[in-house]
């Protein structure tokens, strides 16, 4: 099949949930014989390195698109001139990028094309109908920004709001351009309107077992670790919770308890976190893997966004134990208790990290039960199956 993939970002390296989940289904689909051109956008530098990794996937064309700052900020004012648009579809939508989906479709002649995120969408409004299309998703961003609003500061609440209402609106606009539609879990999917999650397949993420193995020689130079996209609202925000509200109630049980923050592009909320004590923050690694091996507990306190999360699979996969909330294990579905802890509120999450550290045999046990459970459930060629029968299935297959 001749498959036309479309990519806010480019799927490498995998510092973001998107990317990740783009550069794995690009990989299944290429290995099932898919010839796949992919374009791609862009709003940073890509290097020659993450070019390699990707091209091989893509044997109809590899197309990378840069937003400029000029374009961005253009498609911003377009998305405040016209009712309705989103600032997320004005920010990624550009005249230019356009005209080069109009002319791959009419050049490449897909047998689907697969689109990755909402935001994307706008690219293939005025082809609706014409081929058969599947929207990934992801997760129900309104409903994140939504959650977002709430906690925000009051003076950013009305603009986050208007953008929630906006979304929620695009969404359900957008979905009736597309035959197909996936999503990252059954949670995201009970945020959709009824009429809409029924025709909606669930396309979990999954995880690479031989790259995310146990590192059971590893020195352990923290007690805490938490990992992610540190630019990235909802990350944000567990961050601070943790290193703010969570850890000094562990430290009053365990005086030299440490965290790690690691992870990309980290907001200055976040590099101010290291001024607390033991608290330190990373930014990027170039191996992620190291991060949860030098720690004792992962702990994903997440109190707002949506979709499965990428860093708990990574976590449970090398043997860490978890801690989290209910919010990120709807999406997991992992078993309190039996897979990972969850908790709600800093004094239970502190109570248990702090049951994890003062008792290492359980905390092993734990961790074992974990990893098993992801083992058993998260492959990324189970997880990407759902979605190939679907690009399989022609224009109108049921969903």
């Amino acid at each position: 099949m001749k498959l036309l993939v479309l990519l806010s970002r480019f799927p490498y390296p995998l510092d973001k949930g998107d990317k990740l989940r783009a550069y794995h289904q690009l990989r299944y689909l290429a290995g099932q014989g898919h010839e796949i051109c992919l374009l791609a956008l862009s709003d940073e530098p890509v290097g020659a390195a993450a070019l390699a990794a990707v091209q091989p996937l893509c044997r109809g064309g590899l197309h990378l698109h840069r937003l400029g700052r000029v374009a961005r900020g253009r498609g911003l004012a377009r998305a405040l001139a016209t009712a309705g648009r989103p600032l997320q579809v004005g920010y990624f939508h550009d005249a230019r990028a356009q005209r080069l989906v109009d002319a791959l479709l009419a050049g490449f002649r897909p047998d689907h094309v697969y689109c990755q995120l909402v935001r994307m969408a706008e690219y293939l409004r005025a082809h609706a109908g014409r081929r058969p299309m599947t929207l990934d998703y992801m997760d129900v961003f309104s409903a994140g920004v939504a959650r977002r609003a709430a906690r925000a500061p009051a003076w950013q609440r009305p603009v986050l709001a208007l953008e929630a209402r906006r979304l929620a609106a695009y969404e359900a606009e957008a979905f009736g351009w597309f035959g197909h539609h996936t999503i990252i879990s059954e949670q995201d999917r009970q945020l959709l309107p009824p009429a809409q999650g029924g025709r909606v397949r669930v396309v979990p993420n999954g995880i690479d077992f031989e790259y995310f193995r146990p590192r059971p020689l590893a020195a352990k130079t923290h007690e805490l670790v938490f990992c992610g996209n540190m630019g990235y609202h909802p990350n944000v925000d567990a961050a601070c919770f943790l290193a703010e509200e969570v850890l000094p109630l562990v430290q009053r049980r365990h005086p030299g308890a440490r965290l790690l923050v690691a992870g990309t592009t980290p907001a200055p909320r976040v590099l101010a976190l290291a001024r607390r004590p033991g608290v330190a923050v990373s930014g990027w690694l170039p191996d992620i893997r190291a991060a949860y091996a030098q720690a004792r507990v992962f702990v994903a306190p997440m109190r707002v966004g949506t979709g499965l999360q990428n860093k708990l699979l990574e976590a449970l996969a090398m043997h860490l134990p978890c801690v989290t909330t209910p919010l990120a294990n709807n999406a997991l579905r992992g078993t309190p208790g039996q897979h990972l802890l969850v908790a709600d509120g800093a004094p239970a999450l502190a109570e248990a990290v702090a049951g994890l550290l003062a008792d290492p045999a359980a905390a092993a046990a734990l961790a074992g039960r974990g990893q098993a459970f992801v083992r058993q459930h998260f492959g990324w060629a189970a997880a990407t199956a759902p979605l190939a029968q679907l690009l399989a299935a022609g224009p109108a297959g049921a969903e």
